[in-house]
C-alpha cells in the first residue's frame, strides 16, 4: 500500500539535537515499582521524504552511557547479565515504516538491535511542532515517543526469582523519547 501522505517538514536530513532531547526507559523491580534511567549518549536522524513511505528515521545508542542514578546499578547493566557492552556498545533502530494516525500522531515501526538480537519495535509518535531557536536562529522540529520491548526477546534474561512466580526484574521495558530535530 502507498501512501502520499507526507510530514509537516521541509524534506532533507534533521540530524538530532541530542542536548535538547532525551531517551529513557523504566523497567518493574520486584513487582512493586518502577525503576527509572536514561542514556546519555545518542544520535539519530530523521529523513524527509516526499511520502511517508520514503521518509525514515534511524537511531544509535551507546548503551555504555546509561544512567539509573545508581553507579552500581549502571555497572551491572554493562555487564554480560545485561547490556553486555564490550561486545554490543550499540543498540540501534532504523524505521521500517512510519503512518499518519491523524491530529498530529504517528506510528513508527522499526528494527531494534540489542544485544546482538535484531526485533520489531513500534513507537507511538506524536508531532509536537516547530519553531526558530531564538538562541542561534536553527529551526526546530519536536516530538514524542513512547513504546515497550520485552527483554526476553532480545536475549536480556537476567532475573532473580521471587517465587509464586514473581520475578525482580519485569520483562516488559517502557521506553520513553523526547526529541528535537534541526532542519537542514
Amino acid at each position: 500500500m502507498t501512501t502520499t501522505t507526507t510530514l509537516p517538514l521541509t524534506a532533507g536530513s534533521w540530524p538530532v539535537d541530542a542536548v535538547h532531547s532525551t531517551v529513557e526507559f523504566t523497567v518493574r523491580h520486584l513487582g512493586l515499582s518502577k525503576v527509572r534511567g536514561r542514556f546519555n549518549a545518542f544520535d539519530a536522524g530523521l529523513e524527509v521524504a516526499d511520502s511517508l513511505d520514503t521518509s525514515s528515521l534511524r537511531a544509535t545508542i551507546e548503551l555504555a552511557s546509561v544512567d539509573t542514578g545508581n553507579a552500581d546499578r549502571d555497572a551491572h547493566l554493562r555487564s554480560t547479565d545485561f547490556f553486555d557492552t564490550d561486545t554490543h556498545p550499540r543498540m540501534t533502530y532504523a524505521s521500517t515504516a512510519i503512518t499518519d494516525g491523524g491530529d498530529g500522531t504517528y506510528t513508527v515501526v522499526g528494527d531494534l538491535t540489542l544485544n546482538g538480537v535484531t526485533a520489531p519495535v513500534t513507537l507511538d509518535v506524536e508531532f509536537n511542532g516547530t519553531d526558530d531557536n531564538p538562541m542561534d536562529g536553527s529551526y526546530r522540529a519536536g516530538f514524542s515517543a513512547t513504546g515497550t520491548l520485552s527483554r526476553k526477546v532480545f536475549g536480556i534474561e537476567f532475573d532473580v526469582p521471587m517465587g509464586a512466580d514473581k520475578v525482580a526484574i519485569g520483562d516488559k521495558v517502557a521506553l520513553s523519547i523526547e526529541a528535537q530535530f534541526v532542519r537542514p
